[in-house]
């Protein structure tokens, strides 16, 4: 483990390998928004009997719902089937002309869950989302510039821990903008819950890697920057490690016997959890020597024609 600084380029192609289609697919696809964002109706509902999402959505269409989506979920005690519909109008008796429908077509069932928000809102909650994680990287940004402020460069240590979270962000909404193309995944408002929380965990993991780093480098502990923090990473490297694996194996237990309300949540934090552990250990700290040795900036001038 005394030679990861070396190794940094490799380190950065895994990186760009693991994003990259990811940010081809929320390019060209985007994110496949749930209600909480877009406004309508989503319904969960329990069969006992045997259905099908074809089934369901036959009878949405024969009432007038062509815009609306149905798929399977995993349900506790019987068949779930979410169904996912403009705005059913409060007071009227679209819902019980629905279930009617369903019922006399399909057979019986529970009404597990129903929510419905409006567009007005959907879009609000969109907006705020955005605002939360700018907030939260400006504050990152200016916090860690201030605690390093002994440093030479303070507001480096900032900049790095800022791509590492950016990182760590990007894979994941990448990751789920396929899963919308291929599985119909869809985010809601405890995506944004998971995405402000990744950030968290990857900053923290990456402050206690350049905490060590700063120590270090007042001790003198090797004779070259890309030498210390090598040293660094040794030391932090199995508590990073240790760390991450007991939150991944909480969250995988979850994931696996949690409800299916949360799964995606979980998904999320388990995806960051992961991607916030390699980027602290293989970009951030690897970004701060490719800095140091003028990596960076030669890679700069090249792109500039300064070069």
């Amino acid at each position: 483990m005394e030679h990861l600084a070396s190794k940094r380029r490799l380190w950065f192609t895994i990186s760009l390998i693991a994003i990259v289609p990811g940010l081809i697919s929320l390019i060209f696809f985007g994110l496949k928004q749930g209600i909480d964002f877009t406004g309508g109706t989503q319904i969960l509902l329990r069969f006992d009997q045997p259905v099908n999402t074809e089934q369901i959505s036959g009878v949405l269409d024969g009432q007038g719902y062509d815009s609306a989506s149905a798929q399977t979920v995993q349900v506790d005690g019987g068949n779930g089937i979410q169904i996912r519909m403009p705005e059913l109008g409060e007071g009227s008796t679209d819902k019980a002309d629905l279930y009617a429908a369903i019922n006399g077509e399909i057979g019986t069932f529970t009404e597990l869950e129903i929510n419905t928000i409006g567009a007005s809102v959907g879009n609000a909650i969109r907006d705020r989302a955005f605002v939360a994680v700018g907030l939260a990287s400006v504050g990152i940004l200016l916090f860690i510039g201030w605690a390093f402020r002994n440093t030479q460069n303070p507001w480096l240590y900032g900049t790095c821990a800022i791509v590492a979270m950016l990182h760590d962000v990007l894979l994941v909404l990448g990751i789920f903008s396929i899963l919308g193309v291929v599985a119909d995944v869809e985010i809601d408002a405890l995506f944004v819950t998971a995405l402000l929380t990744i950030i968290g965990f990857s900053v923290h993991d990456t402050i206690v890697v350049f905490d060590r780093i700063r120590e270090n480098l007042a001790r003198h502990a090797a004779p070259t920057f890309e030498g210390v923090v090598d040293y660094s990473l040794a030391q932090t490297l199995v508590r990073s490690l240790n760390t991450s694996l007991t939150v991944v194996l909480t969250l995988l237990a979850l994931y696996l016997f949690g409800g299916s309300s949360t799964r995606n949540f979980v998904l999320a934090l388990l995806l960051g959890v992961v991607s916030g552990t390699y980027s602290s250990i293989f970009n951030a700290s690897q970004l701060l020597v490719a800095w140091e040795t003028g990596e960076i900036q030669r890679l700069f001038g090249r792109l500039t024609g300064r070069g």
